[in-house]
């Protein structure tokens, strides 16, 4: 199966967009094959304001309606207490949260950018995936992380060579409560990092 059959058999879909590279490629073919698509992004504490900017304009950009969805997602305890599976709990919130908001715009099914190259013993959240039956066209296809960027390079998507950018909350050590506060210094070392010419790093917070 290709993506153009993908989309044949689900015409009208909703694709939960980070603003990275894969979800990128997903919204890109989705647009050019489904009848109907919209995007959902979900803007928490654990997104840099890059992500949503880059998302807005990639939208902009292919004339893809967007929703953006603001949540708290520090209400959660065991989300907030970063335990060592907290990456299932968070993406099985938010999922549910951009499915909710895709139902109530008619949509049945949701997509992610999930990829054939990424590793489901390596992530936690992919079983959140599976419980709320959403979709993942890249992975279904077969399709890789260097197939996708190559073809993102072919087609000019400006988020092609964009870096694997996981969330803020992954760069504070397991088992250590996330606050706002730590993730507001995360996001603004890397950015001024980032303007000093630094490109694809991490900086972590290290316990006192």
């Amino acid at each position: 199966m290709n993506l153009q059959e993908f989309f044949s058999s689900y015409p009208q879909i909703a694709i939960a967009f980070s603003g990275g590279t894969d979800s990128a490629y997903l919204l890109y073919q989705a647009k050019k094959y489904a009848q109907k698509v919209t995007a959902y992004y979900i803007s928490t504490a654990f997104q840099p304001e890059f992500e949503k900017e880059d998302a807005i304009s990639f939208c902009r950009t292919y004339d893809i309606p967007l929703t953006i969805l603001e949540y708290d997602i520090l209400q959660h305890e065991e989300i907030s207490s970063n335990p060592q599976n907290r990456c299932y709990y968070c993406k099985k919130v938010i999922m549910a949260q951009l499915l909710s908001a895709a139902r109530r715009d008619g949509y049945t099914i949701l997509a992610d950018g999930t990829n054939a190259s990424d590793d489901v013993q390596d992530r936690p959240g992919m079983q959140a995936l599976k419980e709320l039956q959403v979709l993942s066209p890249l992975r279904l296809c077969g399709i890789t992380k260097e197939q996708l960027r190559k073809e993102s390079e072919l087609l000019g998507l400006f988020t092609a060579t964009k870096p694997a950018y996981a969330c803020l909350a992954t760069r504070i050590q397991p088992n250590t409560i996330i606050t706002c506060k730590q993730l507001r210094l995360v996001e603004t070392t890397e950015c001024k990092l980032s303007q000093m010419g630094f490109y694809d790093f991490r900086a972590r917070l290290l316990p006192n």
